[in-house]
């Protein structure tokens, strides 16, 4: 056990409360991590985190770097932090590295420390004093905090990046031993429902706009989602300073007072009251009561005259109003829950409680934004502009509502979209406020909950496959084993699986919504043969690039037959490594049975292996140094020899520096698992050969090109003009293990991965540094005579910027049957997804090959335009050509059967990049045979001509079963194929 000495009395009052200053930053770390491992043993709602700030660094990053960086991630950042210091600017950021960073350093858990790219930093790199007072002032919002008021985080903070999250007891520490502040605790909540739960801290609680009637003044209140209206009440009293008894809050919304909040253990959450929104206070006149009544769940609701219903259709057991609103619920959907609260009309403010009257014209609605659910908006118009959902919402559904599906919701997502679509077919041209909706998405889908951007084809691919379980008309799924097929026809086996699918899952989405594909799985190594036909909701379709990008990448013999030689290729711009390679081989005449290692070397050291022949070029920076290594034979599994070069003249230790690296490392194959020193000598030796200088100066050089040994210079001179030394006559070409009794003709030196010790290495050196060894070559004079270091430098970049003038590039157009081709073309499965082969018993790098079956009546296209990689995100703006009329799919169909051919009538839209953006809508009234853009709240004509754009992201298509006599409009000329 650690002793604590004297000294830990001199700080925060001798260590008041029975406890002390740790003396060193060990102890600190030691109880902080046992805290945390005690907090993560007990999770549970209602636990207290605190935040503490951790923006300032990455404040500073984004200044010196985003003019360069389009996206700037937090790995990416860290490590430029940790090359500044390499480089010895670490000034630049001391007394701004973040607080908490600043700590971890002190403690040495930092994160720096712990960087996958090798480099690590030494104590003087970073000011690793013990830290001041924690600072949490900016990511406050000004000016809040004051008079006592709560302060108010800075909206849109990323965890991780912004902020981190630290338990109660890991909080009083740090301040008992730091102070500093201000204290921001945030509680942890559950979020989700049935087997959907989870734990989230809520760092942006609920923040309500209270006004009070009496003079109209507006104060903020902060308040846990989960807080009960009880909860509320006692907030409200005590900051606006009245009695409990004459209080009265009401729902104000839009600036509408639409229903009272009753005093109960309801949760705002239930009530979906929204951020920002405000809630009136009123106090209540006992002379003159208002007169009110209530409804289902005990809540005042202000009395306006209704029209009689003039329909007897219900849906869920509920009466429908003239204008397709429910009145009410009564159906209990899951115990505990308040049935009806959630489905009240007046929250979206024209409900059954205002005057109803007959519409002529529906589907003209829009969606009010509630905090980027711009989003949510765009993928809630294509769904209620789909001809069939509508037809189906519209009716009465109540019978279908699959209420004890453990996979669904238990009901309340179908009949909250229910509700809101036939609000939307309903009010004319009112915008509606999809309050209930958000609130069940919150409930269901924790993911989307809040107020952050988030991606519309996620949240459709949620909305979808929720509303199936919900109105799955199966109720108890039966088991059903899969078989292994074996010769039988496709059609048997796709009609089987169909069955078997149909027999589990059977909504009105599968019948919409769902078709079939074939998917052929093939082994590379015993070429077994495995074929399933499986559903699908939409088709992703990836955005295939006709752009092309030059880049230039040196290649290196790994074996010691030749001098490197750079080589500039044509690539697809947003093509991946396997292109790379394979353009790079074209160019190089790779022969058969050998193959290239790609690398990108960045400070004379390889940065990283490209061995994923699927990263994404994109990757690959045109300032960046990339290098190929030419081997025979594959590389998979076998260890590698790294060289590095270091700089040990006369002139380097002349200027008092120990040798500095320069040049492009080599790499070489070591054929032995268990190689001694001897073998690397060897092996270091032939890879080095080809660098050997001749013996005339003139005929070494004459055949070099922009510092690189031309092909066809192949003969050397006998003439030895003092200038250099002749070859090495001691060691000849000669194995060096078969030289055992001679002096080795250079000396190496093992070094680790982050190449921070080196160790000299004889030949009986003993080698265990796993699969891939590193070793440092000494430039000594001697070596400079024997070899010629000038074919490692002069490295180039990959794009040589000489001769470049900025011009115009005009923007990329593929037709959506290419992207369709695209989807379609077999190819091989990542690393990260191998199959399990049957007969092998292995899993195997399969290639894989898919084709569409059947159709749905409905086919919804998602365009890939957004791509992830490890160092960087993307969007592409490709314009996608995409047929509006007689979209024929004939040819892609492997079964005949119905009409192929189908019509665009919806369409959600992207604009802006990955760091922000906004979502729209296209949709046509098929009534009208007319299109409109729906921009949140705001619809509007538009030309059908103009519905074409680079921003269109999800395509929804409905069959055309027979073409109508009386059709108008443009017929596209794109065929299939084209």
């Amino acid at each position: 056990m650690t002793m604590i000495d004297s000294r830990c009395l001199m700080e925060n009052g001798g260590g008041g409360g029975g406890s002390c200053l740790p003396c060193t930053p060990e102890e600190e770390k030691q109880i902080v991590e046992e805290l945390n491992r005690e907090a993560e043993r007990d999770l549970k709602e209602g636990n207290l985190y605190f935040i503490v700030s951790s923006s300032e660094v990455f404040l500073a990053i984004e200044n010196l770097f985003c003019k360069d960086c389009e996206i700037l991630q937090k790995g990416i950042a860290v490590m430029l932090i940790a090359q500044l210091c390499l480089m010895g600017k670490a000034s630049v950021f001391k007394g701004q590295i973040w607080w908490f960073l600043k700590w971890e350093r002190y403690v040495g858990q930092g994160l720096v420390d712990n960087l996958d790219n090798g480099k690590s930093l030494e104590s003087q790199d970073l000011d690793v004093e013990r830290p001041g007072p924690i600072d949490n002032s900016d990511i406050i919002e000004s000016g809040s905090g004051n008079d006592g008021d709560e302060p108010e985080l800075v909206r849109m903070l990323l965890e991780g990046k912004d902020y981190v999250l630290v338990p109660k007891k890991v909080w009083e520490k740090l301040v008992q031993w730091y102070k500093g502040g201000p204290t921001l605790p945030r509680k942890m909540i559950s979020q989700g429902a049935f087997n959907k739960m989870q734990f989230n801290v809520e760092v942006y609680p609920l923040r309500l706009k209270l006004i009070d009637s009496r003079d109209d003044s507006e104060s903020t209140i902060q308040i846990s989602k989960k807080a009960s209206l009880q909860e509320l009440y006692e907030r409200v009293c005590s900051v606006r300073r009245v009695e409990r008894e004459k209080a009265s809050i009401w729902d104000y919304y839009n600036k509408q007072k639409s229903s009272q909040l009753s005093d109960s253990n309801q949760t705002l959450e239930e009530l979906h009251l929204q951020m920002d929104q405000e809630i009136l206070l009123e106090l209540k006149d006992d002379s003159s009561p208002s007169p009110s009544r209530k409804d289902s769940t005990g809540n005042e609701l202000a009395v306006v005259a209704l029209e009689p219903p003039r329909s007897p259709m219900s849906i869920a057991g509920g009466p429908v109003m003239s204008n397709g609103h429910l009145s009410s619920y009564s159906l209990n959907l899951r115990p505990g829950s308040a049935p009806n609260s959630s489905f009240k009309d007046m929250d979206d403010g024209f409900g059954a409680h205002t005057s109803v009257r007959r519409v002529e014209k529906g589907g003209l609605a829009g969606l009010q934004n509630m905090g980027n659910t711009c989003f949510m908006n765009s993928a809630l118009q294509c769904l209620v502009h789909t001809p069939q959902l509508v037809e189906y919402f519209l009716q009465d559904y109540s019978e279908e509502i699959n209420t004890q599906n453990p996979l669904g919701m238990h009901g309340e997502l179908a009949l909250a979209f229910g509700d809101l679509l036939r609000k939307l077919w309903s009010s004319g041209r009112t915008a509606v406020a999809p309050r209930v909706f958000k609130g069940k998405l919150a409930l269901f889908a924790p993911q989307f909950s809040g107020y952050n951007q988030h991606d519309s084809q996620e949240l459709l691919a949620f909305l979808l496959d929720g509303l199936h379980e919900d109105l799955n008309r199966v109720k108890q799924k039966p088991y059903i084993e899969m078989k292994d097929w074996g010769g039988e026809p496709d059609e048997e086996i796709a009609d089987e699986c169909w069955r078997n699918h149909k027999a589990r899952n059977d909504s009105v989405i599968v019948d919409v919504c769902q078709g079939q594909y074939k998917s052929t799985l093939v082994c590379p190594i015993c070429s077994k043969i495995s074929i399933t036909f499986d559903p699908f909701m939409y088709l992703s379709l990836p955005l295939p690039s006709t752009v092309t990008r030059s880049m230039t990448v040196t290649v290196f013999y790994g074996d010691g037959s030749g001098l490197p030689m750079p080589y500039t290729i044509s690539v697809l711009k947003h093509g991946n490594c396997r292109d790379l390679s394979q353009a790079l081989g074209t160019a190089c005449c790779l022969e058969g049975g050998e193959s290239l290692l790609l690398a990108e070397v960045f400070d004379h050291k390889i940065y990283r292996l490209l061995e994923n022949p699927f990263e994404p070029l994109v990757s690959i920076k045109d300032e960046d140094r990339i290098v190929a290594y030419r081997f025979s034979g594959k590389g998979a599994g076998r260890k590698k020899l790294e060289i590095i070069h270091q700089d040990k003249s006369a002139l380097e230790l002349l200027k008092g520096n120990v040798g500095k690296y320069f040049g492009t490392p080599l790499i070489t194959y070591m054929d032995d698992d268990s190689p001694t020193g001897a073998d690397i000598y060897s092996a270091a030796y032939k890879v080095l050969s080809p660098l050997k200088r001749a013996c005339s100066s003139t005929v070494a050089h004459s055949g070099k090109e922009n510092g690189f040994l031309s092909e066809a210079n192949g003969e050397t001179s006998s003439n030895c003009n003092g200038e250099c030394e002749p070859r090495d006559q001691s060691m000849g070409d000669t194995e060096l293990e078969d030289s055992s009794g001679l002096e080795l003709p250079f000396q190496l030196f093992l070094t680790d991965d982050r190449y921070s010790s080196c160790k000299p290495m004889f030949k009986d050196s003993v080698i265990n540094f796993g699969n891939h060894i590193k070793v440092v070559f000494e430039w000594t004079e001697k070596e400079q005579k024997l070899y010629d270091s000038s074919y490692l430098k002069d490295l180039p970049e990959v794009y040589n910027k000489t001769g470049y003038t900025a011009k115009k590039t005009r923007q990329e157009v593929v037709s959506l049957f290419s992207c369709l081709e695209a989807f379609l073309t077999e190819e091989p499965l990542g690393p990260d997804d191998m199959w399990y082969c049957p007969s092998c018993k292995e899993h195997r790098q399969a290639t894989k090959k898919l084709d569409l079956w059947m159709l749905p009546d409905v086919l919804v296209f998602h365009l890939k335009r957004f791509s992830y990689s490890r160092y960087l995100k993307n969007k592409l703006d490709t314009f996608v050509d995409f047929p509006i009329h007689n979209l024929d799919l004939s040819k892609y169909l492997k079964k005949d059967g119905q009409s192929h051919t189908y019509e665009l009538f919806a369409i959600s839209n992207h604009y802006g990049g990955l760091g922000g953006g906004h979502y729209t809508a296209f949709a046509k009234l098929i009534d009208e045979n007319r299109w409109y853009s729906f921009d949140d709240s705001r619809v509007s004509p538009v030309n059908e001509a103009d519905i074409k754009t680079s921003a269109a992201y999800v395509l929804f298509y409905k069959r055309v079963m027979t073409k109508s006599k009386g059709e108008s409009g443009e017929t596209s000329q794109i065929q299939a194929g084209s």
